[in-house]
């Protein structure tokens, strides 16, 4: 078992985004804040904790499509509920389960292209398009399971 990553937000906005970590245990306390954690990297095991402790915040988790999102030992007070719109029928590979407490607060599933477009629309991923370019690779960002240093495609000429 790695050690467990920990985030902690008192009314800011933090995010983690592509191949950040190789935990599978993470612990976020948040107040009154936002948090995005990016748990789509290969390097993350197919089993992972996510502990909340939550007061008037949102957390955003960039999931790959077919992980499963476990609640089941996640306790609520006052309003909030997670929102998954586009959990799969199936059990997939990846299983990511919720315990902690949540006051008030959100959690927001995204996978798949919405994943993607959520981790686009951040300042690090301009920031890792200029590193990519100066490095001659691809970003990662937005797809933490790309090769980045994999020969682009280039479009043929008309």
């Amino acid at each position: 078992m790695s050690q467990a990553e920990r985030i902690h937000v008192d009314h800011s906005v933090t995010k983690r985004l592509g191949n950040w970590t190789s935990a599978d245990t993470f612990e976020i306390k948040a107040r009154g804040g936002g948090v995005v954690v990016d748990l789509r990297s290969p390097g993350i095991p197919a089993e992972v904790e996510v502990r909340v402790e939550m007061q008037r915040a949102m957390v955003k988790l960039l999931v790959p499509e077919d992980a499963t999102v476990d609640q089941w030992d996640l306790r609520w007070s006052g309003k909030g509920k997670v929102k998954d719109g586009q959990a799969p029928a199936e059990p997939g590979l990846r299983r990511i389960r919720l315990v902690g407490t949540a006051a008030d607060s959100e959690i927001r599933v995204h996978r798949g292209g919405v994943a993607m477009v959520s981790a686009m629309m951040s300042r690090e991923y301009l920031d890792d398009l200029r590193r990519a370019r100066k490095e001659g690779r691809l970003p990662v960002i937005d797809d933490p399971t790309r090769n980045p240093f994999a020969a682009p495609r280039r479009q043929a000429s008309a």
